[in-house]
C-alpha cells in the first residue's frame, strides 16, 4: 500500500503543467525519431539531452523518457509501411507487418501495433512500479556465464525456429556471426576481416545493415518484379483499422506473454529493447496458435515483436534507477543525464528523492497513453504512403534507404556498405533464406564474445564455470533438450506409426 500512495503522489508530480506537457513533447519527438530510420532511441536521446540542461531534473527525465518508449511506437511506422525498420527493435515487427501491409491490412497492422505496444509497455511500467529493486536484483545475478549461455540459446534456437528450413535458419544466423566480427575485437584489440581498410576497423554498422537488408532489398524486388501498387481502400479510418473481437482474441495472449517476458529482458545488462523483441517473437513462434503462418503476415507477429520491445524499454529503468546500472545504450544515456544533473541512481535514489522517482514512474503511465492516442490518430494519415505509386515510391524508398545509411557516421562508406548488403540481401530471401536470424546473430555476437572472454577470465580459463553456475547450467540444458527431443519425439512418432500400420504425420 505504501508504493501505492507514493504513486499517487507522483500523479500529482506527473500532472503538473511543466511536466505534463514535457510528457507530451517527449512523446512527439519519440514518435518522429522512430518513424525516421537511422536515428533510434539512443541517437535521439542523446541528441535532445542538452536540451534539458535548463530544466529541472524531474522534468527533464520525463521528457526523455518519453522520448525513449514512443521511440519503440514510431519504429513500426516505416517497418510497416516500407518494411525499413526505423530502429533495431522494429526489425521484427517487419517480418510480418509489411506482409500485412502487401496484402491491404496495413491499417490493422498499425492498430494491432499501437495497442501492443501500449500492452506491454503498461505491463512494464507495472512490473517496474512494484518490483522494481527486486528485478534490479534479479538483472544483477546474470553475470558473464549467465549472459553467455542466454545469449547461445537464443542464437541457436533462432535459426530453427525462423525460417522454414532450419539448415537455412542456422546457415544465415553464422552469417551473421561472421559478418559481426568484422573490426577490432572487443575482447583482445586485435584487427579482424578489414582487409587493410580503415573504415572496417570500427566494424560494418547495424543501421546500413539493416537498412541495405529489408530496405533496398525491397527496392530491387520491387523494379524486378514490377508488382503493380497495393490496393488501399481510401476511405480507410481508424474505425476500419479496429480489430475485430476475434483478432483482439488473437492479439491479447501474445501481448500480455511478450509484455512480461520482454519486462525481464530488459532488466539483463547489456539486452535492451532490440533482445526483448527478438525472444518474445521466438517464443512467439514456438508456443503461439498461428505459428506455422509467422512471419507471411499474422497479427500474432506484429503483438509479439512491440509488445516485447516497450516492455523490454520499461524494464530497462529498473537497473537503472535502482542500482545505477543502465540495461540498454539508451538507458546508459539517461544514466549519464542523472549524473550531470546531480543526481545519483541507486538504492537510496527511491528514498532521497521520492518526487523525482515517482514522479517519473507516474509520467510513464501518462506519457504512454498520450503516445498512443496520437499513435491511432495518425493512422488515416500514414495510409496515404501506401497509395503513392511504385514508379514513385522506389526512389523515395532509395533515398530515405541513402540518408539513413549516411546518417549514421556522416560516411559515403556506410552507403556502399548498404547496398552491397541490400544485393545480398535480395539474393537470399530470393532464395528462401530468413534475414532475421542473420540480424539477431549480428546484434548479440559482440556480447556474447565479451561474456565469453570475461567468464574465462572469472575461472582462469576453466569452461566449467558455465556448468556449476545453477542459471547458467539450466539454460544449456535447455538448450541441449532444443536439439535432441525433436529428434527422438520424431523417430518415435514415426515408429510408432509403423507399429500401427498407418503413415507418420
Amino acid at each position: 500500500m505504501e508504493s501505492f500512495d507514493l504513486l499517487l503522489q507522483g500523479f500529482g508530480t506527473a500532472l503538473s503543467l511543466q511536466n505534463f506537457f514535457a510528457a507530451m513533447f517527449g512523446a512527439v519527438l519519440g514518435i518522429i525519431v522512430g518513424a525516421m530510420p537511422g536515428l533510434g532511441s539512443v541517437t535521439g536521446v542523446a541528441l535532445l539531452l542538452p536540451l534539458t540542461f535548463g530544466m529541472p531534473p524531474t522534468t527533464a527525465i520525463i521528457m526523455l523518457a518519453a522520448i525513449y518508449y514512443a521511440n519503440m511506437y514510431g519504429g513500426s511506422y516505416s517497418a510497416i509501411l516500407l518494411n525499413i525498420p526505423g530502429d533495431s527493435p522494429a526489425v521484427m515487427t517487419a517480418l510480418d507487418g509489411y506482409p500485412l501491409s502487401k496484402q491491404g491490412k496495413a491499417g490493422k497492422a498499425l492498430f494491432t501495433s499501437n495497442i501492443s505496444s501500449f500492452i506491454g509497455g503498461t505491463i512494464g511500467i507495472i512490473i517496474l512500479t512494484f518490483m522494481g529493486p527486486a528485478l534490479a536484483t534479479i538483472g544483477l545475478a546474470f553475470g558473464p556465464p549467465e549472459v553467455f549461455s542466454l545469449i547461445l540459446f537464443a542464437l541457436c534456437s533462432i535459426g530453427w525456429l525462423l525460417g522454414d528450413s532450419p539448415l537455412k535458419g542456422l546457415t544465415t544466423t553464422f552469417l551473421g556471426i561472421l559478418l559481426a566480427t568484422v573490426g577490432v575485437s572487443m575482447t583482445l584489440g586485435q584487427s579482424r576481416f578489414a582487409f587493410g581498410s580503415t573504415n572496417l576497423l570500427a566494424g560494418i554498422a547495424f543501421i546500413p545493415l539493416v537498412i541495405g537488408m529489408f530496405g533496398f532489398s525491397q527496392v530491387m524486388e520491387m523494379m524486378t518484379f514490377r508488382k503493380g501498387d497495393l490496393t488501399i481502400d481510401k476511405r480507410l479510418t481508424i474505425r476500419e483499422s479496429l480489430l475485430s473481437k476475434s483478432e483482439i482474441k488473437r492479439v491479447i495472449p501474445p501481448a500480455i506473454r511478450s509484455g512480461v517476458l520482454g519486462t525481464f529482458v530488459g532488466i539483463l545488462p547489456g539486452a535492451g529493447a532490440t533482445t526483448g523483441s527478438f525472444m518474445t517473437y521466438i517464443l512467439q513462434k514456438k508456443i503461439g496458435k498461428n505459428k506455422e503462418k509467422m512471419g507471411t503476415g499474422v497479427i500474432e507477429g506484429v503483438a509479439a515483436a512491440e509488445a516485447g520491445n516497450n516492455s523490454a524499454a520499461a524494464g530497462s529503468f529498473a537497473p537503472l534507477l535502482s542500482l545505477g546500472i543502465p540495461g540498454s545504450g539508451t538507458s546508459a544515456v539517461l544514466l549519464g543525464g542523472l549524473m550531470m544533473w546531480g543526481l545519483t541512481p541507486g538504492p537510496l535514489l527511491v528514498t532521497n528523492e521520492p518526487e523525482f522517482f515517482w514522479g517519473l514512474i507516474a509520467s510513464m503511465y501518462i506519457g504512454n497513453a498520450i503516445v498512443l492516442l496520437m499513435a491511432l490518430a495518425m493512422i488515416p494519415f500514414l495510409i496515404y504512403i501506401l497509395r503513392v505509386p511504385t514508379a514513385v515510391m522506389v526512389p523515395v524508398i532509395t533515398a530515405v534507404c541513402i540518408v539513413g545509411a549516411y546518417s549514421v557516421n556522416n560516411n559515403m562508406f556506410d552507403v556502399y556498405m548498404m547496398l552491397i548488403v541490400g544485393v545480398i540481401g535480395f539474393i537470399i530471401q530470393k532464395y528462401k533464406f530468413p534475414v532475421a536470424p542473420l540480424l539477431l546473430a549480428f546484434v548479440l555476437t559482440p556480447r556474447i564474445e565479451t561474456s565469453l572472454r570475461q567468464s574465462f577470465d572469472m575461472s582462469m580459463g576453466d569452461p566449467t564455470i558455465f556448468f556449476t553456475r545453477p542459471i547458467s547450467a539450466t539454460l544449456l540444458s535447455m538448450m541441449m533438450l532444443f536439439f535432441i527431443l525433436p529428434p527422438i519425439i520424431g523417430l518415435y512418432k514415426k515408429k510408432k506409426a509403423e507399429t500401427s500400420g498407418g503413415t507418420p504425420a
